[in-house]
């Protein structure tokens, strides 16, 4: 079958995890053709298998950034003429409506009121209306910027019924969600909802729900096509939590969370099927209004082959030596696990502490730079004699230098693997260290209950001494720590590598389709399009019939 794969910000211009699961998925579904439409800046795309394609790539960034435009060909759909008077009275209305939707306290209130019908709400009715209109006449050329749209962005802020952070937004947030909104429904001007585009895919995944799903939710809504959209993080949930708009007023942050989750909500009413990589996701995609019964967890799938020698020789490893992983930002609390590691050493003396820093484009060197700081201030160099240079029992590596070349020999390397996190998803290096065999301590935040299950020692987020006292335990106890270090790794084969999610996704494709509606002309070759009894030749089935009733033969 063709799949058409949404992507934003990653695979195949870009790598990190998002980039290898896709990555890993095209590669090992071999027998489906992959057409890739990505959002984001593009640049050379990683090399693909021979099943695999960039059909399409649209930068979305900023307000300066170029038309979407067909890859390779240079050809932009968005039209640079202006809407006519019929055209005009289309959009005010449709935006309105998607506004209104926005800004009212209860979507559901607003439908009852306007008297929507076929179970939409206003804000996918505005939606939707808008999609249709940029299809019909090519894009959405500077509308969503005009004086017509703040007007209607403003009465919508102002109607009875609109919540209270909504109504005391002013003229300057107005216009600067005008602008955020613009950029956020750039989808709907592209040429994606062409013959030879997603209107040619059997089924469109997303790799993500937001922005990077609102293509495949056209591309259902104009042809019917099966969403699938797949989150190992939440996007709305990263939103919350964002710092990049600090600044920004309060009416301007209550517009942006409005739209995110109406955008949320829709796409998970309209897919076909979720597929979140853990119950934290899952619990997410079920308040924001998904349907259970359309909910599958699928884990990530993570390579297992590289960690198999350190995983198979439990022995390895210093017995004192604790072994932290990540990158270095102050939702990792190493300031937490500092303060831990100190009551640690006053109750073990010999224990020692290694902080391997995954390296980070986003920067994080201040933060890294206080730690280090904080370090030397707990744990004062130590000198076996007046004449000796002294050793701090806390060191500070990076991933891939000289103490630390790779994953594998940094987890090898100590006997128990500690993270202390606020805030996680679905933290990766917590597998790692259970495919490597290793007993690990973490903090209760995102699924990391649900990835350790009872192979390892979970404490409370923001409490050191919890933290201690679980390290402490098994660094006392090393029969207990082995124990549960080779249950780690059996959880972790069984539920984590790339074989199990490749079979969870090779069935979840065959059965979309299998009740996906027929869309295609006859002799395609298309899987489940007509009944197998269309193809025997014959007149056998009439006969028999007839032989049943007596009846002559035709």
């Amino acid at each position: 079958m063709r799949i058409g794969m949404l992507t934003e910000g990653g695979y195949p211009y870009a790598t990190g995890e998002s980039g290898r699961w896709c990555d890993r998925l095209v590669r090992g579904l071999g027998q489906h053709s992959f057409d890739l439409y990505a959002l984001g800046p593009a640049g050379t795309p990683l090399p693909l298998p021979p099943n695999a394609r960039v059909a399409r790539t649209a930068d979305l960034g900023g307000p300066d950034a170029p038309t979407p435009e067909r890859t390779g060909l240079c050809e932009p759909r968005v039209s640079r003429r202006a809407y006519g008077r019929q055209d005009r009275r289309r959009f005010t209305e449709a935006y309105h409506r998607l506004v209104t939707g926005l800004c009212a306290e209860d979507a559901e209130s607003v439908e009852d009121a306007e008297g929507a019908e076929g179970g939409g709400t206003s804000f996918a009715d505005g939606l939707y209306a808008l999609a249709e209109l940029a299809r019909e006449r090519g894009g959405l050329p500077g509308a969503l910027r005009s004086d017509d749209a703040v007007r209607a962005l403003e009465a919508a802020c102002r109607a009875p019924g609109a919540r209270r952070g909504a109504a005391a937004a002013g003229l300057a947030d107005h216009l600067a969600f005008a602008e955020h909104l613009e950029r956020a429904l750039r989808p709907l001007s592209l040429d994606w909802y062409e013959d030879d585009a997603l209107a040619a895919a059997d089924l469109c995944h997303a790799a993500g729900g937001g922005t990077t799903a609102l293509p495949g939710l056209l591309a259902k809504r104009f042809f019917g096509t099966p969403l699938l959209v797949t989150e190992y993080g939440v996007p709305l949930r990263a939103h919350y939590l964002s710092t990049a708009g600090a600044d920004r007023s309060a009416p301007l942050r209550t517009l942006l969370a409005a739209l995110h989750g109406r955008l949320a909500g829709e796409i998970y009413r309209q897919a076909a099927l979720l597929t979140p990589g853990n119950a934290h996701a899952r619990r997410w995609q079920e308040k924001c209004g998904a349907d259970r019964a359309r909910i599958r967890t699928v884990h990530p799938g993570m390579a297992a082959d590289r960690f198999a020698e350190v995983g198979e020789d439990e022995e390895s490893g210093d017995p004192a030596t604790l072994v932290w992983v990540g990158r270095v930002e102050p939702a990792k609390d190493l300031i937490g696990l500092l303060h831990a590691f100190a009551e640690i050493r006053a109750r073990q003396p010999d224990a020692r502490l290694r902080i391997v820093a995954v390296p980070d484009r986003d920067g994080g060197a201040g933060h890294l730079t206080y730690c280090k700081g904080l370090a030397a201030q707990l744990f004062p160099d130590e000198a076996t004699g007046a004449h000796a240079v002294g050793e701090n029992p806390v060191t500070f590596e990076e991933l891939g230098g000289p103490e630390a070349p790779t994953l594998e020999d940094t987890y090898a390397s100590g006997a128990l693997v500690v993270m202390s996190s606020l805030v996680e998803g679905f933290p990766a290096s917590l597998v790692e260290a259970m495919f490597c065999a290793r007993a690990t301590v973490s903090t209760d935040v995102g699924a990391v209950v649900e990835i350790v299950g009872g192979t390892g020692l979970v404490v409370p987020p923001r409490n050191p001494r919890a933290l201690a006292d679980a390290c402490l335990a098994l660094l006392r106890d090393p029969e207990r720590r082995h124990r549960l270090g080779a249950a780690a790794r059996a959880r972790a084969l069984e539920l984590f590598t790339v074989e199990q999610n490749l079979a969870a996704f090779r069935g979840i494709y065959l059965e979309l389709l299998s009740h996906a509606p027929v869309r295609h002309r006859p002799g395609d070759g298309v899987p489940f399009a007509h009944p197998a009894e269309a193809h025997v030749p014959g007149s056998w089935a009439h006969k028999a019939v007839t032989a049943g009733t007596g009846a002559p033969d035709a």
